[in-house]
């Protein structure tokens, strides 16, 4: 298992595991969302490989500050490995090289079976609200 910057040849395998694992939503086409963060000069996504395989997936962004995470996917034949765990240590080390002095993330209150795997990686709730209005 590698784990390296994905490429604009990975979209369909990486959409097709955001899909499955639930991540998607009909009105954020991830296609964009993917290509935007490969294009930008602070955001990447990042891919495990099991030879050629794509097998789980991380986007990371920063403001010159904050680093944010999205998409964390693993394979459903993967959970459980520690997969998860070496994306977000991955995830962690790519913001603390690009300047990133906290990273943050945002879970679905529907997503409540993710809520023990990033407290056991060390995550709190910030008591925040996060509040988002639509610009297309």
């Amino acid at each position: 298992m590698h784990i390296r910057d994905l490429t604009s040849a990975n979209i369909g395998a990486a959409t097709l595991l955001w899909h499955g694992s639930g991540l998607t939503r009909p009105w954020n086409p991830p296609e964009i969302d993917l290509q935007r963060a490969l294009d930008g000069l602070t955001s990447t996504v990042l891919g495990a490989f099991d030879n050629d395989r794509l097998t789980g997936t991380v986007m990371v962004g920063h403001d010159g500050h904050r680093g944010w995470v999205y998409y964390l996917a693993v394979d459903e034949s993967q959970r459980g490995t520690g997969l998860g765990r070496q994306l977000m240590s991955a995830a962690e080390n790519w913001l603390r090289e690009h300047g990133a002095v906290k990273i943050q993330l945002m879970i679905r209150s529907t997503n409540e079976a993710v809520l023990g795997f990033y407290e056991h990686l060390g995550y709190e709730d910030a008591d925040i609200q996060v509040r988002s209005k639509r610009l297309t």
